[in-house]
């Protein structure tokens, strides 16, 4: 008798004319298509495929206006059907002294668009955090625009 294999307790053995069931592996290609691509359908998949900006924007808030340069980023997010921006203003210790780092709605313009939005809680390095949500200052590819050239 074996220790470890107890003989009134038969091993199961595939037979040769049929394999044993088990959940099929989802191999590389599976997950990026037949071509090796990766889809474009989740931004969560692949952030290279997020939509963004990155210059200058100008920045309305309680009677001002500020030119600065920004880092912005967005997603469409299924869960409550909506388009999420987000992003930095890059460096801005000006805007820190101005609103003493609490929240501020403003409206955010770049050449590619406008949208309101807020600011907030600035990082250790000046950079104010800016969120929004619906149509974004920059423009959003489509989904019959060609690929972003690498």
């Amino acid at each position: 008798m074996n220790a470890v294999t107890p003989q009134h307790q038969p091993q199961s053995q595939p037979s040769p004319d049929r394999t044993p069931a088990t959940t099929p592996t989802r191999t590389t290609q599976d997950a990026q298509g037949a071509h090796g691509t990766q889809s474009a359908h989740s931004t969560h998949e692949n952030p290279d495929h997020e939509a963004g900006y990155r210059g200058p924007a100008t920045l309305e808030f309680e009677g001002e206006e500020r030119v600065v340069d920004v880092e912005l980023r967005g997603t469409f997010q299924p869960v409550d059907g909506r388009y999420h921006w987000y992003g930095r203003v890059v460096g801005a210790p000006e805007l820190v002294a101005l609103l003493g780092g609490r929240r501020t709605a403003a409206l955010i313009r770049t050449p590619q668009g406008e949208a309101r939005g807020e600011l907030s809680d600035p990082d250790p390095c000046y950079r104010y955090r800016v969120t929004g949500t619906s149509t974004p200052p920059f423009r959003v590819p489509g989904p019959n625009d060609p690929p972003p050239v690498a």
